[in-house]
């Protein structure tokens, strides 16, 4: 099995206990060209469950590698990752839902975590197999969160 290095720090980062929830599985979703279209959950998301799940360091956690402008409030921006703002008008709303789930997909190197991805992973503690980092339903609130951010 060829090694991923966004899922081997998936998986080191979950095997130390590094911020990362238990989630239960996910459900089933269709990747068309890189994209997917249609919600994980079929309910709309909340921009302001997003937020808060975007900055929780136990659940998005995507401040340690993104900035925003919107949140200069917040401290310890990441410089890793590209700047959140105008992040809805560079990507359209399918291709965000992918990056969330699984970055790997649309950006083959990046150290991005599959936040909605359980499984793949090597040397991964019991307790998180079968498990992902984002529930389906926060996975569309930091979605309905980043499409404010124009």
């Amino acid at each position: 099995m060829k090694l991923n290095a966004t899922r081997l720090v998936t998986a080191l980062a979950v095997a130390v206990g590094f911020a990362l929830p238990v989630c239960a599985a996910p459900v089933a979703f269709e990747v068309i060209d890189k994209t997917i279209p249609k919600s994980l959950t079929m309910e709309a998301g909340d921009p302001g469950r997003g937020k808060k799940a975007l900055l929780n360091r136990k659940q998005g956690n995507c401040l340690a590698c993104h900035s925003s402008s919107a949140l200069k409030d917040q401290p310890f921006h990441g410089e890793v990752g590209p700047s959140l703002d105008g992040v809805s008008g560079r990507w359209k709303e399918a291709e965000l839902r992918m990056i969330l789930v699984d970055s790997k997909v649309v950006f083959e190197d990046t150290i991005m975590p599959s936040f909605y991805i359980a499984d793949g992973y090597t040397r991964i503690a019991k307790k998180f197999m079968g498990k992902t980092i984002l529930t389906a339903q926060q996975v569309e609130d930091i979605l309905a969160y980043l499409n404010q951010l124009k």
